[in-house]
Protein backbone atom coordinates (compact mmCIF):
# COMPACT_ATOMS: atom_id res chain seq x y z
CA UNK A 1 0.00 0.00 0.00
CA UNK A 2 1.30 3.85 -0.98
CA UNK A 3 1.48 5.89 1.30
CA UNK A 4 -0.84 9.22 0.68
CA UNK A 5 1.15 12.24 0.06
CA UNK A 6 1.02 14.73 2.76
CA UNK A 7 -0.11 18.20 1.92
CA UNK A 8 2.10 20.94 1.89
CA UNK A 9 -0.22 23.12 4.00
CA UNK A 10 0.38 20.57 6.82
CA UNK A 11 3.93 20.34 7.12
CA UNK A 12 5.49 22.30 10.08
CA UNK A 13 1.87 22.59 11.43
CA UNK A 14 3.18 20.67 14.44
CA UNK A 15 5.47 23.51 15.90
CA UNK A 16 2.53 25.85 16.00
CA UNK A 17 1.19 23.92 18.41
CA UNK A 18 3.77 24.63 21.40
CA UNK A 19 3.49 28.72 21.86
CA UNK A 20 6.13 30.55 23.93
CA UNK A 21 4.62 31.40 27.61
CA UNK A 22 3.18 34.40 28.18
CA UNK A 23 4.60 37.08 30.10
CA UNK A 24 2.18 36.68 32.84
CA UNK A 25 2.47 33.14 33.27
CA UNK A 26 6.52 34.06 33.08
CA UNK A 27 6.18 36.76 36.07
CA UNK A 28 3.64 34.03 37.83
CA UNK A 29 6.12 31.42 37.85
CA UNK A 30 9.05 34.01 38.66
CA UNK A 31 6.78 35.01 41.33
CA UNK A 32 6.31 31.18 42.99
CA UNK A 33 9.65 30.01 42.51
CA UNK A 34 10.97 33.24 44.63
CA UNK A 35 8.35 32.61 47.57
CA UNK A 36 9.35 29.05 47.85
CA UNK A 37 13.61 30.64 47.61
CA UNK A 38 12.62 32.85 50.74
CA UNK A 39 11.20 30.13 52.36
CA UNK A 40 13.77 27.86 51.68
CA UNK A 41 16.60 30.39 52.95
CA UNK A 42 14.35 30.80 56.44
CA UNK A 43 14.32 27.19 56.85
CA UNK A 44 18.32 26.79 55.83
CA UNK A 45 18.60 30.61 58.32
CA UNK A 46 16.26 29.74 61.27
CA UNK A 47 17.06 25.99 61.13
CA UNK A 48 13.79 23.18 60.33
CA UNK A 49 12.22 23.91 64.02
CA UNK A 50 11.27 28.03 63.75
CA UNK A 51 10.99 27.47 60.11
CA UNK A 52 10.11 23.95 58.57
CA UNK A 53 10.81 23.13 55.26
CA UNK A 54 7.80 23.21 52.25
CA UNK A 55 8.44 19.44 52.17
CA UNK A 56 7.21 19.49 55.96
CA UNK A 57 4.85 21.95 56.10
CA UNK A 58 3.21 19.95 52.56
CA UNK A 59 3.46 16.86 54.52
CA UNK A 60 1.52 17.60 57.08
CA UNK A 61 -1.27 18.83 55.42
CA UNK A 62 -1.37 15.86 52.86
CA UNK A 63 -1.32 13.64 56.81
CA UNK A 64 -4.03 16.11 58.16
CA UNK A 65 -6.38 15.72 55.34
CA UNK A 66 -5.69 12.02 54.83
CA UNK A 67 -7.40 11.74 58.79
CA UNK A 68 -9.92 13.98 57.95
CA UNK A 69 -8.74 16.85 60.18
CA UNK A 70 -7.93 19.51 57.86
CA UNK A 71 -11.16 19.07 55.71
CA UNK A 72 -13.46 19.44 58.75
CA UNK A 73 -11.64 22.21 60.14
CA UNK A 74 -11.63 23.82 57.16
CA UNK A 75 -14.65 23.17 56.28
CA UNK A 76 -16.40 25.67 59.77
CA UNK A 77 -14.13 28.24 59.00
CA UNK A 78 -15.54 28.40 55.61
CA UNK A 79 -18.98 28.14 56.74
CA UNK A 80 -18.43 31.15 59.04
CA UNK A 81 -16.97 32.97 56.29
CA UNK A 82 -19.90 32.89 53.68
CA UNK A 83 -22.41 33.63 56.92
CA UNK A 84 -20.88 36.62 58.13
CA UNK A 85 -19.75 37.29 54.57
CA UNK A 86 -23.26 37.74 53.07
CA UNK A 87 -24.47 39.31 56.44
CA UNK A 88 -22.52 41.91 56.04
CA UNK A 89 -22.83 42.78 52.54
CA UNK A 90 -26.46 42.63 52.71
CA UNK A 91 -26.73 45.10 55.58
CA UNK A 92 -24.04 47.25 54.84
CA UNK A 93 -25.33 47.48 50.76
CA UNK A 94 -29.09 48.06 52.27
CA UNK A 95 -27.48 50.87 55.06
CA UNK A 96 -25.03 52.23 52.52
CA UNK A 97 -27.39 53.12 49.60
CA UNK A 98 -30.06 54.47 51.97
CA UNK A 99 -27.31 57.08 53.11
CA UNK A 100 -25.97 58.01 49.50
CA UNK A 101 -29.71 58.44 48.49
CA UNK A 102 -31.60 60.18 51.61
CA UNK A 103 -29.59 62.93 53.72
CA UNK A 104 -31.19 62.93 56.42
CA UNK A 105 -30.45 59.04 57.04
CA UNK A 106 -26.63 60.17 56.10
CA UNK A 107 -26.99 62.51 58.83
CA UNK A 108 -28.39 60.42 61.75
CA UNK A 109 -26.40 57.37 61.00
CA UNK A 110 -22.70 59.50 60.22
CA UNK A 111 -21.85 58.92 63.99
CA UNK A 112 -22.49 55.58 64.51
CA UNK A 113 -20.58 54.85 61.26
CA UNK A 114 -17.92 56.89 62.54
CA UNK A 115 -17.69 54.61 65.48
CA UNK A 116 -17.60 51.45 64.08
CA UNK A 117 -14.79 52.40 61.39
CA UNK A 118 -12.75 53.34 64.67
CA UNK A 119 -13.67 50.58 66.82
CA UNK A 120 -10.74 48.00 67.09
CA UNK A 121 -11.53 44.71 65.82
CA UNK A 122 -10.68 42.70 68.80
CA UNK A 123 -12.56 44.73 70.97
CA UNK A 124 -15.73 44.22 68.66
CA UNK A 125 -14.90 40.61 69.35
CA UNK A 126 -14.46 40.53 73.03
CA UNK A 127 -17.98 42.32 73.61
CA UNK A 128 -19.58 40.41 71.59
CA UNK A 129 -18.66 37.24 73.30
CA UNK A 130 -19.33 39.11 76.99
CA UNK A 131 -22.53 40.28 75.95
CA UNK A 132 -23.65 37.62 73.99
CA UNK A 133 -21.72 34.40 74.77
CA UNK A 134 -19.08 32.14 73.50
CA UNK A 135 -21.99 30.82 71.03
CA UNK A 136 -21.51 30.88 66.78
CA UNK A 137 -24.25 33.88 66.89
CA UNK A 138 -21.28 35.92 69.05
CA UNK A 139 -19.37 34.96 66.62
CA UNK A 140 -20.86 35.56 63.29
CA UNK A 141 -22.41 39.84 64.91
CA UNK A 142 -18.79 40.03 65.38
CA UNK A 143 -17.38 39.51 62.10
CA UNK A 144 -20.60 41.21 60.04
CA UNK A 145 -19.81 44.51 62.61
CA UNK A 146 -16.32 44.45 61.54
CA UNK A 147 -16.92 44.60 57.76
CA UNK A 148 -20.21 46.34 57.92
CA UNK A 149 -19.18 50.12 57.85
CA UNK A 150 -16.01 49.37 54.88
CA UNK A 151 -19.68 48.27 52.87
CA UNK A 152 -21.37 50.91 53.98
CA UNK A 153 -18.94 53.56 52.85
CA UNK A 154 -17.97 52.33 50.15
CA UNK A 155 -21.48 51.83 48.31
CA UNK A 156 -22.56 55.53 49.86
CA UNK A 157 -20.28 56.65 47.61
CA UNK A 158 -21.19 54.71 44.94
CA UNK A 159 -25.11 55.81 45.44
CA UNK A 160 -23.68 59.60 45.51
CA UNK A 161 -22.22 59.19 42.02
CA UNK A 162 -25.24 58.24 40.35
CA UNK A 163 -26.20 59.72 37.09
CA UNK A 164 -29.55 61.60 37.83
CA UNK A 165 -29.95 61.50 33.99
CA UNK A 166 -30.80 57.55 34.65
CA UNK A 167 -33.42 58.61 37.65
CA UNK A 168 -34.78 60.92 35.48
CA UNK A 169 -35.46 58.38 33.13
CA UNK A 170 -36.83 55.86 35.46
CA UNK A 171 -39.56 58.68 36.50
CA UNK A 172 -40.61 59.75 33.23
CA UNK A 173 -41.14 56.19 32.28
CA UNK A 174 -42.73 55.29 35.76
CA UNK A 175 -40.85 52.76 36.56
CA UNK A 176 -41.57 50.75 39.96
CA UNK A 177 -39.13 50.58 42.62
CA UNK A 178 -38.36 47.32 42.07
CA UNK A 179 -37.53 47.69 38.75
CA UNK A 180 -35.74 51.05 39.59
CA UNK A 181 -33.27 49.10 41.67
CA UNK A 182 -32.81 46.02 39.38
CA UNK A 183 -31.78 48.06 36.28
CA UNK A 184 -31.15 51.54 37.10
CA UNK A 185 -29.36 51.34 41.10
CA UNK A 186 -27.92 47.92 40.81
CA UNK A 187 -25.96 48.59 37.55
CA UNK A 188 -24.31 51.58 38.37
CA UNK A 189 -23.54 50.40 41.85
CA UNK A 190 -22.15 47.15 40.45
CA UNK A 191 -18.33 48.29 40.48
CA UNK A 192 -18.64 49.59 44.13
CA UNK A 193 -20.16 46.34 45.35
CA UNK A 194 -17.58 44.55 43.59
CA UNK A 195 -14.95 46.17 45.62
CA UNK A 196 -16.30 45.86 48.52
CA UNK A 197 -17.15 42.39 48.10
CA UNK A 198 -13.07 41.97 47.16
CA UNK A 199 -12.09 43.75 50.53
CA UNK A 200 -14.56 42.38 52.41
CA UNK A 201 -13.76 38.75 51.41
CA UNK A 202 -9.91 39.62 52.47
CA UNK A 203 -10.96 40.72 55.71
CA UNK A 204 -13.57 39.20 56.93
CA UNK A 205 -11.71 35.30 56.85
CA UNK A 206 -9.11 37.25 58.34
CA UNK A 207 -11.33 38.27 61.14
CA UNK A 208 -12.79 34.97 61.93
CA UNK A 209 -9.40 33.33 62.62
CA UNK A 210 -8.71 36.10 65.28
CA UNK A 211 -12.58 34.99 66.90
CA UNK A 212 -12.10 31.31 66.65
CA UNK A 213 -9.07 31.83 68.57
CA UNK A 214 -10.21 34.00 70.70
CA UNK A 215 -13.81 31.82 71.87
CA UNK A 216 -14.84 28.95 69.84
CA UNK A 217 -13.87 25.24 69.85
CA UNK A 218 -13.33 24.20 66.10
CA UNK A 219 -12.16 25.99 62.93
CA UNK A 220 -8.53 26.88 61.54
CA UNK A 221 -8.28 29.74 63.97
CA UNK A 222 -8.50 27.26 67.01
CA UNK A 223 -6.33 24.84 65.80
CA UNK A 224 -3.72 27.58 65.43
CA UNK A 225 -4.16 28.57 68.61
CA UNK A 226 -3.71 25.17 69.65
CA UNK A 227 -0.58 23.86 68.13
CA UNK A 228 0.47 27.90 68.98
CA UNK A 229 0.43 26.77 73.09
CA UNK A 230 2.87 24.02 71.64
CA UNK A 231 4.73 25.31 69.30
CA UNK A 232 4.22 23.54 66.34
CA UNK A 233 5.64 26.20 63.68
CA UNK A 234 4.97 23.13 61.24
CA UNK A 235 0.79 22.74 61.93
CA UNK A 236 0.47 26.21 62.37
CA UNK A 237 2.07 27.05 58.64
CA UNK A 238 0.47 23.96 57.37
CA UNK A 239 -3.23 25.20 58.76
CA UNK A 240 -2.18 28.92 57.39
CA UNK A 241 -1.21 27.70 54.08
CA UNK A 242 -4.10 25.13 53.29
CA UNK A 243 -6.57 28.08 54.09
CA UNK A 244 -4.62 30.70 51.97
CA UNK A 245 -4.92 28.44 49.40
CA UNK A 246 -8.91 27.64 49.63
CA UNK A 247 -9.13 31.57 49.61
CA UNK A 248 -7.22 31.85 46.31
CA UNK A 249 -9.41 29.19 44.59
CA UNK A 250 -12.11 30.93 45.78
CA UNK A 251 -11.07 34.58 44.56
CA UNK A 252 -9.77 32.86 41.02
CA UNK A 253 -12.58 30.89 40.89
CA UNK A 254 -15.01 32.26 41.85
CA UNK A 255 -14.85 35.90 42.21
CA UNK A 256 -12.85 37.16 39.33
CA UNK A 257 -15.15 35.40 37.14
CA UNK A 258 -18.20 36.81 38.79
CA UNK A 259 -16.94 40.80 38.34
CA UNK A 260 -15.95 40.29 34.97
CA UNK A 261 -19.45 38.69 33.97
CA UNK A 262 -21.37 41.40 36.02
CA UNK A 263 -19.32 43.92 34.77
CA UNK A 264 -19.73 42.98 31.29
CA UNK A 265 -22.73 45.80 30.33
CA UNK A 266 -19.84 48.72 31.07
CA UNK A 267 -17.48 50.36 28.53
CA UNK A 268 -14.40 49.23 28.17
CA UNK A 269 -11.88 52.09 28.55
CA UNK A 270 -10.38 53.75 25.20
Amino acid sequence: MVDAPIPRHAIGTGRARFAAPSPQAIATTLSVAAFFGLWLLGTWTLGPRLCPSPYAVFSFIVHETASGELPYQLGVTLARVASAFVLAMAIGTAIGLLMGRVKLANTVLEPWLILLLNAPALIVIVLAYIWIGLDETAALIAVALNKIPNVVVTVREGARAMDPAYMEMARVYRFSRGRVLRDVMLPQLQPYIAAAARSGLALIWKIVLVVELLGRSNGVGFQINLYFQMFDVRAILGYTLAFVMIMLLVEFLAVQPLEKRTGRWRPKPA
